[in-house]
């Protein structure tokens, strides 16, 4: 009996993607964490960062600008942050430890989308143009707490009306 209620809580688990708060993603963010999923490891479009967005967000007719605001702007500290919501990184350095290394990114002007949410706060990221996957869509984890100059901003995306 505890197999199939376990399988069956895999099923369901599978079909719905959930939120921290145990809610669906909203359809839209839904859609985009799928089309992720479908690219990770290949190159989406011409490679650059924004490619993966554009497509994500053009392929599933959302609106949004065309350049770098691809929704309802969001405040990470109100707000929850969902798999499938945009980050914009404008002038972001970010100052990590692994061990007894200590590494230091800079992001001038990079874009990445929640693919999913670890925890507030820490984020792994689908994004592309990167050092550790080049030009091709890789995941990495991102910890706001990381951040030590810089601007974020996150969006929601939204179908056009």
């Amino acid at each position: 009996m505890k197999r199939i209620i376990f399988i069956t809580t895999l099923l369901i688990m599978s079909i719905f993607s959930l939120t921290s708060k145990g809610q669906t993603l909203p359809p839209l963010n839904q859609k985009i964490v799928d089309y992720v999923k479908t690219v990770i490891g290949k190159k989406v479009d011409r490679g650059e960062c924004w490619d993966l967005a554009n497509r994500a967000l053009t392929d599933n007719k959302a609106e949004w600008d065309g350049e770098y605001k691809y929704g309802t702007l969001l405040n990470p500290k109100k707000d929850e942050i969902l798999p499938g919501d945009i980050i914009q990184f404008e002038k972001v350095k970010v100052v990590f430890k692994v061990g007894n290394t200590t590494t230091t990114e800079m992001m001038p002007h990079h874009t990445a989308i929640v693919y999913r949410v670890i925890e507030a706060g820490t984020y792994e990221l689908a994004h592309q143009n990167t050092g550790f996957s080049g030009r091709k869509v890789g995941l990495s984890e991102f910890n706001l707490n990381n951040m030590v100059k810089g601007k974020i901003y996150f969006y929601r995306p939204e179908y056009k009306k």
